[in-house]
């Protein structure tokens, strides 16, 4: 393939060993605990609705784009022929021989369609990096070599900082700057070698951020440097052209078929490349998602980069006035309603798979820019969230398997953990932060806060639910999750609720149980019921105790107060309002714990621990979350 044609833009194999059954396992009488005593007492009973099921036009909105064949662009005869021709590795010149060779250049210039992080364009002008929320010397930067954390890798080597800098000051204060950086990195990376320079990823999103934001670096008073990068765009294609499909992930992938086609849209002669770079992309965006609109990585952080990518390309076809790849929609459709289906009371994202809780203002500057006006999306069962709303309660439970190997990136073991938000206040997190190792949370850190011990749920033993390896990847353990939601209709005149339960086969090999959970969030959004049951996957429960443990970490600035029988605390949140929380059968013990923001600072927060020796047959653990005001 190095001297050869282009690579094959055929069919790949399906994914395997992702399972998201629907089970239906008869509701049980579920019991009202005073707060005063941990012995709970019958209040309300729920009873399912079977006439009553959300509207599936509501819940997924998507749902019948994703059934869109994802197929090359239709073209002409004469088109496909050039097509063809080009994947064979045949250069636009020996395609037309007769035709002059144009000079090579830019023939339109893009309008930025997101703004980046003004702090980091201010941050870069000073001589810094700032990449999540850590300032490093640009002068100390090692532009070669794989010494790089991986959050600087992608900055550094994507020239992601380009639209931060862009949003930092003026074109006249920032050329100098962006042609400054350029010219050292280009000088320590003179050919392509195997490091994460060369990434198809980086690779990818450097030679978009070069075409969407090419004033800054092509418009100083140095001609030589304006000619070297011109060819350096030409020649880092051509590179491309050849490697695309051997990325590490999919995303990795869509990101480099981007690049093509802007460079095609962009530079002289680039038909050839755009039409090879569209069916490409096409394709490979095809296999990116599942179902609902999720990605396969389940990562917040990499549907927001898709949703970046695509907006970007879209802002190049709109640069020389071309009707963008219809597939471009139809694929921002797809992708912002499993992103709305993580989003809290306060508009920022959750703490899901190893994300932040990147800020309001940033998702709705995204979604502003995609055009996209929709809803969250509530039952995402192949991406494998569930959203329930009630008042102003948001709940977010994870009830899908982690994801398989090769679309991981900073894979988290956090099958059947929750977060639980009221109005602008989070009462239930999970760590998150993971993708943010390297800056302010240190490098050490990251794979603690993939384990399953750093999000809302049970372990056993400390074991994780699924391996956690290194380099982001997860190994075996959770294979198959069973999810049942129903809505519930209370008897009486008392309100009613959402009744979400899931189970997980993750310990199923080393201890021989299924994890299952329960959550019952009532209609009024003041309390949440839940219940951890641990259920012998064969005939009979093998013999022996193991060590439980419930981990429900708590939101920032959250003031504790115990009860006098230890199985309960109270929760003061800053906006005042109180809430308890109540175990029903097990002391509650109160741990240090860590919250990543959407800046990726730790911060120090605390968890609420319910911690059991029970046998290895089997036990249930029942606890209650209520607003008192």
């Amino acid at each position: 393939m190095e001297n050869g044609g282009f690579p094959d833009l055929g069919s790949r194999p399906a994914d395997a060993g992702r399972s998201a059954k629907a089970s239906a396992i008869p509701l049980e009488a579920t019991k009202e605990e005073p707060l005063a005593d941990p012995t709970p007492e019958p209040s309300t009973r729920y009873l399912p609705l079977e006439d009553d099921r959300p509207d599936p036009a509501v819940i997924e909105p998507g749902r019948a784009l994703a059934l869109a064949d994802f197929a090359p662009p239709a073209i002409g005869a004469g088109d496909r022929l050039v097509r063809f021709a080009y994947s064979l590795g045949l250069p636009a010149s020996a395609i037309h021989p007769f035709r002059k060779r144009a000079k090579t250049r830019l023939t339109a210039t893009v309008t930025p369609p997101l703004p980046g992080d003004a702090a980091a364009g201010k941050a870069l002008r000073a001589g810094h990096f700032l990449v999540h929320g850590y300032k490093s010397p640009i002068a100390d930067t090692a532009f070669s070599g794989p010494r790089l954390p991986p959050a600087f890798e992608r900055m550094v080597h994507g020239f992601r900082w380009l639209r931060d800098l862009e949003s930092g000051g003026t074109r006249a204060q920032c050329v100098q700057v962006a042609e400054r950086i350029l010219g050292t990195w280009l000088n320590a990376n003179p050919k392509p070698d195997p490091t994460p320079a060369w990434d198809v990823g980086n690779v990818g999103h450097r030679l978009l951020n070069w075409m969407v934001h090419a004033p800054l670096i092509l418009s100083g008073q140095d001609r030589a440097l304006r000619t070297r990068v011109l060819h350096t765009i030409e020649d880092t294609a051509r590179w491309l052209d050849r490697r695309v499909t051997k990325a590490d992930d999919r995303l990795s992938e869509v990101a480099g078929w981007c690049a093509l086609v802007a460079v095609g849209l962009l530079m002289a002669d680039g038909k050839p490349r755009r039409l090879y770079g569209e069916a490409g992309l096409v394709k490979a965006l095809g296999e990116l998602v599942g179902d609902d609109g999720g990605v396969l990585s389940r990562s917040p952080l990499c549907q927001i980069e898709a949703i970046e990518l695509l907006v970007e390309l879209r802002a190049c076809y709109e640069a020389i006035r071309a009707e963008p790849l219809p597939q471009i929609q139809t694929m921002l459709t797809l992708l912002v309603p499993p992103l709305l289906a993580l989003l809290h009371g306060d508009g920022a994202l959750g703490n899901w798979q190893g994300a932040g809780a990147v800020s309001a203002e940033r998702i709705e500057e995204l979604v502003r820019a995609s055009g996209i006006r929709t809803r969250p999306l509530r039952d995402a069962r192949q991406w494998g969230y569930q959203r329930a709303t009630a008042g102003k309660t948001v709940l977010q439970f994870d009830a899908g398997p982690p994801p398989v190997a090769r679309h991981t990136r900073d894979g988290c073991a956090s099958t059947l953990a929750f977060e639980l938000s009221h109005g602008a206040e989070r009462l239930i997190v999970n760590c998150g932060g993971a993708a943010f190792a390297g800056g302010m949370i240190p490098l050490r850190l990251e794979q603690g806060l993939r384990a399953t011990a750093a999000h809302s749920t049970l372990t056993i033993d400390d074991f994780n639910s699924t391996a956690v390896l290194i380099n982001g990847k997860l190994g075996s353990g959770v294979s198959e999750v069973e999810v049942d939601r129903r809505t519930l209709s209370a008897e009486g005149a008392g309100p009613g609720a959402t009744r979400i339960e899931a189970s997980h086969n993750g310990y199923v090999s080393r201890y021989g149980l299924t994890h299952r959970r329960i959550l019952i969030l009532r209609d009024d959004g003041t309390e949440l019921r839940g219940e951890d049951l641990l259920v012998p996957s064969g005939r009979k429960g093998k013999r022996g105790m193991i060590g439980v443990a419930l981990r429900f970490h708590l939101g920032p600035h959250i003031e504790l107060a115990a009860s006098a029988d230890g199985k309960g605390v109270t929760l003061s949140l800053p906006d005042g309002s109180l809430w308890q929380f109540r175990s029903g059968r097990d002391g509650v013990g109160i741990e240090e714990s860590l919250w990543a923001d959407g800046l990726g600072r730790p911060i120090g927060t605390r968890q609420l621990v319910v911690t059991a020796k029970v046998p290895r047959s089997g036990e249930s653990f029942s606890w209650l979350l209520k607003k008192m005001r």
